[in-house]
């Protein structure tokens, strides 16, 4: 009797989640497409710790299990298909293929290049693309799409979270070492922009131009590279492939505290970050998939939760609709950082906090106290609307 009871009772939950909600078993099935460019990546000093073949996918496949649970009380269902494209091959015909055969919700892990190709397309326009990958600043800015959103916080919107610490700590003197690599060069500009935006200068910068085959003598060369510097209470590192960053530490002419790559490091996610509910989701990911889940995972992740909660409160599965929902004032997500996820409807980045961490812990989550901001103090981290130079959607709102 008393088993019949409770199956009565969830039942009549059941029920009501479904009538509050608006939804029923009948729901239209959304359709999810991971669309993954794989990447060679860079030669580096050190092969010790090589890139999770899964990296965003699992991210992705666990969101999908999250609003699949979801989804059982609310009647909607979800369809994920993946197509990964390995590095010698083209991504275009791929793309193609997705879209010719019914894809328009697509979560995408491609280079900025590709991702741009790929909403450029005629077969694209009126599709749903969040970006789960490029962190260009440019594409939240003159190179936007109104077709596409980003779950990936922007370069900027690190390097913000990483000046506001500096100023939080009286750090006025800083230098700055940056590698060669396109990425570094983009991380090292967004640090630029970040600390003019702060009222910071940098007192010394030097570029680390040495190839992959001085791997013994890094080490050895390091205190004599820094030794040219200017003294400064921090020491800044843009080395984003992970290439010399981590010989840089402790091996420096003075001693001094590092930012940015390495040491105290502006990130999307961490292993390390477990408040606000933070841990029982960094456990699930863990027992599915046995290891850390990484920036890359996160905003596969936030990306799949994203379009659960949209097609749940919007009651649709149409792209256009979608869209209009997560760029609204309605859209919010628990994301496990402290604050609600939500969308710019200027540049479609996702608002999201930016930990600042080491290997064992998180030092400071982003936005810091006193950074004020007349709506909301997320977009102190980023392209305000205001500072945009995306044009591109005030085509479609």
């Amino acid at each position: 009797m008393w088993e019949s009871f409770v199956a009565r009772i969830s039942a009549v939950i059941a029920a009501l989640c479904a009538a509050w909600l608006g939804t029923s078993a009948g729901a239209a099935t959304l359709r999810i497409d991971w669309l993954e460019r794989q990447v060679t990546p860079p030669p580096v000093l050190s092969n010790l710790q090589a890139e999770p073949g899964d990296l965003g996918l699992a991210g992705a496949e666990l969101g999908l299990g999250d609003i699949t649970t979801t989804g059982k009380f609310t009647g909607q269902t979800y369809d994920l298909r993946q197509t990964v494209v390995p590095p010698q091959a083209a991504f275009l015909p791929a793309a193609r293929a997705a879209l010719a055969d019914g894809a328009r919700v697509l979560v995408v892990r491609a280079p900025a290049a590709d991702l741009l190709a790929l909403a450029d397309l005629a077969q694209a326009q009126g599709a749903l693309i969040l970006n789960a990958a490029a962190p260009d600043v440019a594409l939240r800015g003159v190179d936007c799409r109104v077709n596409v959103l980003h779950t990936a916080p922007s370069d900027d919107m690190r390097t913000d979270a990483l000046a506001q610490f500096i100023v939080t700590k009286r750090w006025t003197d800083l230098a700055l070492i940056a590698g060669t690599h396109p990425r570094d060069l983009a991380f090292a500009d967004a640090l630029h922009a970040s600390l003019t935006k702060f009222g910071l200068t940098l007192r010394g910068e030097k570029t680390w131009a040495f190839d992959a085959n001085m791997r013994r003598a890094a080490g050895a060369e390091v205190p004599l590279f820094t030794q040219g510097l200017p003294d400064h209470d921090l020491l800044l590192v843009a080395d984003e492939p992970g290439d010399f960053a981590r010989y840089i530490a402790y091996n420096t002419w003075l001693p001094r505290p590092l930012a940015g790559s390495e040491g105290a490091r502006p990130v999307g996610w961490s292993g390390v970050v477990e408040q606000h509910g933070a841990a029982q989701l960094q456990n699930r990911f863990r027992e599915a998939f046995g290891r850390e889940m990484l920036p890359g995972d996160y905003a596969a992740w936030a990306a799949i939760a994203a379009l659960g909660e949209a097609a749940t409160r919007a009651k649709t599965t149409d792209p256009a609709a979608l869209r209009a929902y997560l760029l609204s004032d309605r859209f919010r997500l628990a994301g496990f950082l402290g604050q609600p996820l939500s969308f710019r409807d200027w540049n479609g980045q996702m608002r999201q906090p930016i930990p600042i961490v080491t290997e064992r812990a998180v030092v400071a989550l982003a936005p810091l106290e006193g950074f004020l901001h007349a709506t909301n103090e997320l977009d102190t981290l980023g392209q305000d609307r205001p500072e945009t130079r995306c044009t591109a959607f005030g085509e479609m709102k």
